[in-house]
């Protein structure tokens, strides 16, 4: 099981490294991580779970942040509807997206950063995300809203960019013009 001490904080240099694809089909060990960070989001949710074993609440990991640097990443979280998008992907790609942008109204949080940075992050509002699950099946997700901006926080971590790299360096709380504000 992971646990919050697994987690590697910013300025460690993997998280800005650009992950390396994952072999299809996945081996044993591969499996087994991909498994773990679906593992740690879910149990991240469970108020038991978490203060038992100190975990901070999350809805994605990627494995970067585990010092593994490969393009693996786990999603667990409802939309604005109650749907719920469970998740775990390896080498997951944005392979479309919309031109309109979306932002969350509170900003975006990392578990690999401890620290508070106010201010809006830029994203796609909709995106079209493919990958492959567990058993190397393909998986094409069309996801807008809340899923939308965390299956893209999760593909920045594969490429080495962090959420506050995306904030308006002179004016973070600006709001966006025309896009889409999304409360969390």
């Amino acid at each position: 099981m992971l646990l919050m001490d697994d987690i590697i904080r910013d300025g460690h240099p993997t998280l800005r490294m650009v992950a390396e694809e994952v072999a299809m089909p996945p081996s044993e060990e591969d499996k087994q991580i991909l498994i773990s960070l679906l593992e740690y989001v879910k149990n991240s949710q469970n108020p038991e779970i978490a203060s038992q074993h100190g975990l901070r609440a999350g809805i994605g990991l990627a494995a970067p942040q585990i010092n593994v640097s490969k393009r693996m990443i786990a999603v667990h979280l409802q939309d604005d509807k109650g749907n719920l998008f469970s998740y775990a992907l390896f080498n997951p790609k944005i392979v479309s997206h919309s031109v309109e942008q979306a932002y969350l109204s509170s900003g975006e949080g990392c578990l690999s950063v401890d620290e508070a940075f106010p201010g809006y992050v830029p994203r796609y509002a909709r995106v079209t995300v493919k990958g492959y699950d567990v058993n190397g099946e393909e998986v094409k997700l069309r996801l807008k809203g809340l899923p939308s901006i965390c299956f893209q926080h999760e593909i920045d971590h594969l490429n080495g960019i962090m959420f506050y790299d995306h904030i308006n360096k002179k004016d973070p709380l600006k709001p966006i013009e025309g896009a889409i504000e999304i409360e969390k």
